[in-house]
């Protein structure tokens, strides 16, 4: 084969692994190629120096054209960017047969009995609702303490009053159930939604209806009557309420 046809077919090669480079990538190879073609009457030692000069520059092209190719979406020296996403506390309970059971009663109270270091308001300081087989939950949890009383009232429509404005708060759903806790405080150490749409299978949607000296109230709204139970959980103190949903 002839120097010719070997650089031809060296370009023809570069071509096929690399694609097609930018222009003037391929002037530039190109003119490389031209300058260091060596004279027809030169010694045998300046082929070889062409060659060595010739696949430098391949190589080089090569790797430039991984550089330009290389992935989107990765921070160059880091980890792969990742979509933010909601980041939820998950709600430790005991095994569903240490549970109460679950009441289709139309009230309930839990009462506490408070230590001697409990101070007199306990600040909520997180809400939160999910889903589960079998029933749906609010969670809400308490920062220094438990509070003193919670009282669960069933009512056959959603809709609610606004703390001491008196004013109507109507909620999505057919039935409602109202949460009253006294000694409590949501303003102090709470600052999460007051409102949750959750169109879940029974509790469509659960509101903040009162915070005004010393009595939270959160009313639930539900897609129908449906029995519920409630409890404590210790170590944060939370107050758990499931609505059966099936």
């Amino acid at each position: 084969m002839s120097r010719e046809s070997f650089r031809d077919e060296i370009s023809k090669e570069f071509d096929a692994i690399s694609g097609p480079p930018r222009p003037a990538l391929s002037a530039r190879v190109r003119s490389a190629l031209a300058e260091t073609r060596p004279a027809p009457t030169g010694p045998f030692w300046m082929a070889g120096v062409a060659a060595a000069l010739i696949a430098l520059i391949i190589v080089g092209a090569l790797v430039v054209a991984n550089f330009n190719r290389r992935p989107t979406g990765i921070v160059p020296g880091g980890q792969p960017s990742a979509s933010p996403s909601a980041s939820t506390s998950p709600v430790q309970t005991p095994p569903d047969s240490s549970l109460p059971a679950f009441t289709c009663d139309s009230s309930t109270q839990l009462v506490t009995t408070p230590t001697s270091s409990q101070p007199p308001v306990i600040f909520v300081d997180g809400v939160r609702t999910g889903t589960h087989t079998g029933y749906d939950r609010i969670t809400i949890e308490f920062q220094n303490g438990s509070p003193s009383k919670v009282d669960l009232s069933t009512q056959s429509n959603a809709h609610f009053t606004q703390g001491a404005s008196g004013q109507p708060v109507i909620l999505r759903g057919n039935a409602g159930i109202l949460v009253t806790i006294t000694t409590a405080d949501e303003h102090t150490a709470y600052g999460g939604p007051a409102d949750f749409k959750t169109n879940y299978t029974v509790l469509d949607e659960a509101r903040q209806v009162q915070d005004f000296e010393g009595t939270v109230q959160w009313g639930l709204g539900l897609s129908k009557a449906a029995c519920y139970r409630a409890f404590f959980i210790a170590n944060p103190v939370r107050l758990v309420i499931d609505v059966q949903n099936s």
